[in-house]
């Protein structure tokens, strides 16, 4: 039996519980919160729970095998090396690393301990729907890729903000709608296409002046690696509660995605757009969701792959290496909007 912990019992750790409870052979008995009352709450149903204000003295105790991190952005890194070097394997919320200087520092830790499986969370790749969408990426079902869209709206308002001082700025939250909100599709993008190689960006604070000091809008342009031009749109001050459209043209077939869900599909052979919309239509995965319906089914799927990994003593499927990818390429779009020109992705391997 993996016993696992949870470090941060805030808004997304229901979430990991929910999901390591559905996992043969793990089991949660170890919460970590600055307000006990707040890891007490998520431990209520778990008679041997062990709860902790301090990370460290949690990492200490030799009955735990494995963590989650979920708490603010900038305690990430510093906590993830810490699980490290103390021997836990761990797998931390988005986003693994506010800088490259975070990145670095884990990626660091991680190959000083490679009998640690370490990860980051990017559930959407788990879900049935983009597994199924990237295979029949890599069989040419679409043609030759032209060009992609990505369109992402939410709202988050000024209360939301000010509820917990970390979030609207640098220091804390290491920017804004793109690093919180829209990270898990610019993840999604380097899931289904590959790596980035450099953008062109620009965003704005538009309707959260005085309150943040990161945007709330952002448009830009990201040439991949493969070649394809893909343009991203991003606002957390959309009337949407949460809204996600994304369009690949290709030579044979252009799909469109609205919350990742198939919503227009056309080509030049009447036979394989039937087969291609019967093979999305089916991929609709059937998993429980826990949590908010946008986190999708994939959280549960990729602890358990994190669990499996640790049991099997290999690298989990999303490595913390290919998590720090994405965090990359949010860092370089805001490297781009701070100088106005063409940024290069740094890559990680």
């Amino acid at each position: 039996m993996i016993k696992c912990g949870i470090i941060g019992c805030g808004v997304i750790a229901p979430t990991h519980l929910a999901g390591y409870q559905q996992i043969p052979g793990a089991k949660v008995e170890y919460f970590c919160d600055l307000i006990p009352e707040r890891a007490e709450k998520l431990a209520e149903n778990i008679p041997e729970a062990k709860i902790f204000t301090d990370y460290r003295a949690m990492l200490n105790d030799p009955g735990l095998d494995a963590v989650s991190v979920c708490t603010d952005h900038a305690s990430h890194a510093e906590i993830v090396c810490a699980a490290i070097n103390a021997g836990k394997h761990v797998i931390c919320e988005k986003v693994p690393g506010r800088t490259t200087e975070d990145l670095l520092m884990m990626l660091d830790a991680a190959a000083k301990h490679p009998e640690v499986a370490a990860s980051g969370i990017f559930q959407h790749r788990f879900n049935r729907n983009n597994i199924v969408l990237k295979e029949l990426i890599n069989r040419n079902r679409f043609g030759k890729l032209l060009t992609a869209n990505l369109n992402f709206a939410c709202l988050r308002t000024d209360e939301y903000y000010q509820k917990d001082a970390w979030r609207g700025t640098k220091a804390g939250e290491g920017g804004g709608v793109l690093i919180n909100q829209a990270i898990h599709f610019l993840d999604q993008l380097r899931f289904l296409f590959g790596d980035v190689k450099k953008v062109a960006a620009t965003s704005a604070n538009l309707t959260h002046q005085g309150v943040i000091e990161v945007e709330d809008t952002v448009s830009f342009v990201a040439e991949f690696v493969n070649g394809l031009f893909i343009t991203v749109n991003a606002t957390n001050s959309a009337s949407a509660a949460w809204r996600s459209a994304l369009t690949i043209c290709g030579t044979e077939m252009q799909v469109e995605f609205i919350d990742e869900k198939l919503a227009y599909l056309n080509g030049n052979d009447e036979k394989a757009v039937r087969a291609v919309r019967e093979t999305l239509e089916n991929a609709v995965s059937q998993d429980d969701i826990h949590g908010k319906v946008y986190y999708g089914t994939g959280h549960t799927a990729q602890l358990t792959d994190f669990i499996r990994a640790i049991e099997e003593k290999r690298s989990p499927e999303v490595t913390l290496a290919e998590a720090s990818g994405s965090a990359a390429f949010v860092h370089a779009v805001y490297a781009a909007c701070e100088s106005g020109k063409w940024c290069e992705v740094r890559q990680f391997q």
